[in-house]
């Protein structure tokens, strides 16, 4: 298991390398043809962590109720995000991973909620199967942030 979060983490690693030096302008910017933006990406992608091992364990998330909320599946950037906000994000990005691997550790999370990801048609039975959701998950969102990033 500790394979998966490894993985996880180190494609979060490689998105925050590909990312910067990025101006806050350009994070925030929705490309021509897109509905977000980069910076809404790393925070859905947060978000969805929590959502998919955390709320569907029934357990308590690790980040704030508002970041959930905020970056939600369908929808969209509200606002443009400070520097402070981008790097409180950024630092989130990891945090929230490393927080997962210590909870999963001390096996949190054996009362999963089977669920069906859809439109995938995935079914997550468990938080193994949330893991590997997660980092299918993961690299869709890395593809948009590269596209999104081509294109400013």
């Amino acid at each position: 298991m500790q394979d998966r979060i490894t993985r996880i983490r180190n494609a979060r690693h490689y998105l925050l390398r590909l990312i910067d030096g990025l101006s806050s302008e350009k994070l925030n910017k929705i490309p021509e043809g897109f509905n977000n933006n980069i910076i809404w990406n790393i925070g859905h992608l947060i978000s969805a962590q929590q959502s998919i091992c955390y709320i569907r364990a029934k357990l308590q998330p690790t980040v704030d109720s508002d970041i959930l909320k905020a970056f939600q599946p369908s929808s969209k950037p509200q606002k443009v995000f400070s520097g402070t906000e981008i790097n409180i994000l950024k630092t989130l990005f990891i945090k929230s991973i490393d927080d997962f691997e210590q909870d999963f550790s001390n096996q949190l999370f054996d009362q999963y909620q089977p669920w069906v990801a859809q439109p995938y048609g995935m079914n997550v039975d468990n938080i193994v199967d949330a893991m590997d959701f997660l980092m299918y998950h993961e690299g869709l969102h890395a593809g948009y942030v590269m596209a999104m990033k081509r294109l400013l």
